[in-house]
């Protein structure tokens, strides 16, 4: 008959932890407490505290901020979560020498960062330069979307959040009305009832008491957006997984040990008009580590700056013209001018697909190369066949001259190509197209520069190398570390939160370089 060993699992085990073996050498926990405890100047958080006399003491900064930091680099991104971990998890024991704060002491300690974010990060960036982790050859600019702790079903423009207001208050009122007209309801139906009309009420008057302290919000050309009731700073952004409530995360960073040297973020979908002022603060924290001297904030040895499609405009295009940097943005039509792609099947299988899937299935509308123009004869005739006539001649669009051409009323209303053609059925006049005039000659703006600049074999191997020097620091934060979302509300205290998340990547390439 065999013999086994006796089965201990439930016994009780006092085991003796010493809590400083258990952060070992060459992790990220090590350069953590090593860089918080030894590099970093937290004496501006003692003017947080005046309980020197009276009150009862504080938790240290040091192990707040090494328990914050070290719960973001495992994607604990919840202040519940970094609590439970202090008291489940050795080395989260080890970090904070079994301090185990409240969850409510976590957040508070988050929600005021923004008071202390930003001279941490520099010291963090000082110190990566002392490590030459910083090598000033390429900066590269990008974001990514981020969910924030607002619900987009709160969201919408005036008008739509005034029209779910007056729906709140007709349901409530119903609810009122069925109490009225029933005499027989069991106390049970009433409360229940009670219950949804005193929710209906409290949302109405949410939405009012919104409408009564707030302005419109407009986007980058001045029209109303939609508003958010819960975190008014955030946009309903779009993105490959769906549409969210959120906020924008720029960055940028050095491409030699992808160091972010710049983290901000927007409440604005559009990237067009956070290049100017990141750049400024890139500047400002440049000026910081010594290595612009010049007051024009000039730097002493040509830099290159990439961006993609995303921040490219005549206005930022002329402001990086004079940042001194070497810059290289490209349009959205840079990928089309690339002989690479030109006959790529696969390329222009990929990008038909995008396409269906963005437009629903909907077909390619036509544009101005679908249509047969004669400029001998100065005729054009639509995709269908039809003639149209000339509108127009030397017109100027976009500082180009151009010829006009507007399809007959009668044929663009009869045309079975209608929905292809035209986005709205017309009324009032057919299909219009314009064609460049080749004669017309004009002065090369910013854009044009920068598109000759791009297509050179030089410009697309240094653009090319923005990719691996960008992308790779958002898939880390997001995906790797699951630092994908935000928890707190405000303009001021998610951006906070954001540095943070690009502190924890710095200081991971820190422990890279000194282990």
């Amino acid at each position: 008959m065999a013999n086994y060993k006796p089965d201990l699992s439930c016994q009780n085990s006092f085991i003796p932890v010493n809590f400083s073996e258990q952060i070992l050498p060459g992790t990220f926990e090590y350069a953590l407490c090593y860089i918080i405890e030894n590099k970093l100047d937290l004496s501006g958080f003692d003017a947080w505290y005046n309980n020197d006399k009276t009150g009862a003491a504080a938790y240290s900064p040091a192990v707040m901020l090494k328990i914050i930091l070290l719960g973001y680099a495992h994607g604990f991104v919840s202040s519940r979560r970094i609590a439970r971990a202090c008291e489940t998890n050795i080395m989260f024991m080890s970090v904070s020498g079994d301090v185990q704060p409240h969850y409510t002491s976590i957040a508070g300690f988050v929600a005021k960062m923004h008071e202390q974010i930003e001279p941490l990060f520099t010291q963090v960036l000082m110190i990566c330069d002392e490590e030459e982790l910083i090598g000033r050859h390429m900066f590269a600019i990008d974001g990514c979307k981020l969910k924030s702790n607002a619900s987009k079903e709160w969201s919408g423009k005036f008008d739509e959040l005034e029209r779910k207001k007056a729906k709140l208050e007709r349901a409530s009122k119903r609810i009122i009305e069925r109490h009225q007209s029933q005499d027989g309801l069991s106390e049970d139906v009433i409360a229940h009832d009670e219950k949804q009309k005193e929710k209906l009420d409290k949302s109405a008057h949410k939405i009012t008491a919104f409408l009564a302290t707030h302005e419109k919000k407009t986007g980058s050309k001045g029209r109303e957006v939609k508003s958010n009731i819960t975190d008014p700073d955030s946009a309903k952004m779009t993105t490959s997984k769906g549409t969210i409530q959120g906020y924008n995360g720029i960055a940028i960073n050095d491409d030699k040990h992808q160091i972010i040297l710049q983290a901000q973020t927007w409440g604005a979908v559009g990237e067009q008009q956070t290049l100017q002022p990141s750049v400024e603060q890139l500047m400002q924290q440049l000026v910081k580590l010594d290595i612009v001297k010049s007051p024009e904030l000039r730097l002493k040895t040509p830099t290159m700056f990439t961006a993609d499609s995303g921040f490219n405009s005549d206005e930022n295009l002329a402001f990086m013209s004079t940042s001194g940097f070497d810059t290289y943005i490209a349009d959205n039509q840079f990928r089309k001018r690339n002989p690479l792609f030109k006959d790529s099947e696969t390329y222009h299988t990929e990008k038909e697909k995008r396409r269906l899937k963005r437009s629903n299935g909907k077909p390619r509308r036509f544009t101005s190369l679908d249509f047969h123009y004669d400029k001998d004869a100065q005729t054009c005739y639509c995709p269908a066949g039809n003639l149209m006539w000339r509108s127009g001649t030397n017109l100027t669009s976009n500082h180009k001259q151009c010829t006009r051409f507007t399809g007959y009323l009668k044929d663009c209303q009869a045309c079975p190509l209608q929905g292809q053609c035209m986005r709205k059925p017309p009324t009032d006049r057919g299909r219009q197209v314009q064609f460049i005039n080749d004669e017309s000659r004009k002065k090369l703006n910013y854009g044009d520069k920068m598109k000759m600049k791009i297509d050179s074999p030089v410009g697309r191997r240094q653009y090319g190398k923005r990719l691996g020097c960008i992308e790779p620091v958002f898939g880390n934060i997001t995906t790797n570390k699951g630092m994908n979302r935000l928890t707190l509300r405000g303009q001021t205290k998610v951006n906070a939160q954001w540095q943070m998340y690009c502190l924890v990547h710095n200081i991971e390439k820190l422990r890279d370089a000194m282990h």
